[in-house]
């Protein structure tokens, strides 16, 4: 016993050492993929573009980023976090290198589908990190990793002194920067996982083909998950790049001052993501979700409330009245939705490795590939329905249908599972 304590400590140091970089590294990674928030209000000015452009224009680096996550995490599963995790980082800061020389709009469009790239490294950590981690821990382990999110704060509090100091394009040199610094102290702080180490000694299974990894993906479960996902990551990303904008066209901030106040959103909706870990793994991930369509129903709903000026019949002649959200109650709310997105974040990937633990890469893949296309469509609805409806709050009215919807299939195939539970007389399904 005395014997694999040396052993026992040097893993927990690898795997204590493999969550910090790995949070650190999606934390630089996101503030990278989240880039066109600030620096596209910018570009929007410049260029004159509508709404609908505008929201592509935000919107194609999470297209990428959200189309690449399943094959790279795929990889991850076949190669390893290290070497993927460093690669793709690097491919991202050269797109994002090269987007400070575009200078229409079809080369800013080209040069934001490689940026999206970084936002791939999501995947790519969530195998790369559960590997190290028991799976009573893994939830609370996945969760730390997510607070990476807070990297859109990162881009809302720093991107804009920069672009009003030097302009747009130095954001785009200076973010780039930061991805290969990053990458090369990822690679030389980090090793391979348990995995990769057994199966290069060759005490691991063979590998399986590279279409065997896609397997679990028949399953109607694995789209559940994506769809919670399209909800509690996709709205949370177009809300991090659509606030500034609808900020500044709803109560006329500044630039600066609706980066800030975009950043106060993103930071609970990142930080909190490892407090759901923890709930995830103490309470249940049902649970969490429960809680977390049922308030962001609810935020939803109050922020889909437009403007409006109406009059009474009173008894004594018209009565006239005005509502509104202020911007108070406005950040108040989305802070509220921001922290249960959070924590819906963390419950729906605990579920992943304790459904599918041989097949974290393939669907932690495709579920975030699901969320993070939530997040490309999403802007480009919220300014296809600001051209359609000229209602600033139409966005909130398509997140509350959304929301709604995964609540009501949660619920009903929670319903349909606990029959089949009692039927089999098992009640052994995990993580739900």
């Amino acid at each position: 016993m005395t014997a694999n304590l040396p052993a026992a400590t040097s893993q927990d140091s690898a795997s204590r050492q493999a969550l910090i970089m790995s949070t650190i590294a999606f934390t630089v990674c996101f503030a990278v993929w989240t880039i066109f928030s600030i620096i596209g209000v910018r570009i929007k000015q410049e260029l004159g573009l509508n709404e609908t452009e505008f929201g592509l224009l935000v919107g194609t680096p999470i297209l990428t980023g959200s189309l690449v996550r399943m094959v790279l995490g795929v990889w991850t599963d076949r190669y390893g976090g290290r070497l993927v995790y460093t690669l793709t980082m690097l491919a991202a800061a050269v797109a994002t290198f090269l987007l400070a020389f575009a200078h229409t709009y079809e080369q800013m469009l080209v040069a934001a589908l490689g940026v999206g790239l970084a936002g791939g490294s999501f995947a790519v950590g969530v195998a790369y990190v559960s590997r190290f981690f028991p799976a009573g821990k893994q939830g609370t382990a996945l969760g730390i990793f997510g607070v990476g999110n807070v990297g859109a704060a990162v881009t809302k509090f720093l991107a804009p002194m920069v672009l009003l100091a030097w302009g747009w394009q130095s954001v785009a040199l200076i973010w780039a920067a930061a991805l290969v610094v990053m990458a090369a102290i990822f690679w030389f702080t980090t090793g391979d996982d348990p995995v990769i180490r057994e199966r290069r000694a060759g005490k691991a299974t063979p590998e399986r083909s590279f279409w065997q990894e896609f397997a679990p993906l028949k399953n109607l479960q694995v789209w559940r998950f994506a769809f919670y996902y399209f909800f509690a990551f996709g709205a949370f990303v177009a809300l991090s790049l659509w606030l500034p904008r609808y900020l500044i066209g709803v109560y006329g901030f500044g630039i600066a001052t609706a980066g800030m106040i975009g950043a106060a959103y993103s930071i609970p909706a990142s930080i909190f993501r490892a407090y759901g870990g923890v709930l995830s793994d103490r309470i249940g991930a049902r649970t969490v979700l429960y809680w977390t369509f049922s308030v962001s129903a609810v935020a939803t709903l109050v922020l889909s409330l437009p403007s409006a000026d109406y009059v009474v019949r009173g008894i004594s002649g018209p009565i006239p009245f005005h509502f509104e959200i202020g911007p108070l109650a406005f950040i108040a709310v989305a802070s509220v939705l921001g922290f249960f997105m959070s924590l819906g974040k963390a419950a729906v990937y605990k579920h992943i490795p304790a459904y599918y633990p041989q097949s974290v890469g393939a669907v932690g893949g495709v579920v975030g590939m699901i969320g993070g296309l939530g997040g490309f469509i999403l802007p480009i609805a919220f300014g296809a329905l600001n051209d359609l409806t000229g209602v600033w709050s139409s966005c909130f009215m398509l997140l509350f249908v959304i929301v709604v919807s995964c609540l009501i299939w949660m619920h009903f195939s929670i319903r349909r599972m606990e029959r089949q539970a009692v039927k089999t007389s098992s009640l052994s399904y995990a993580a739900e």
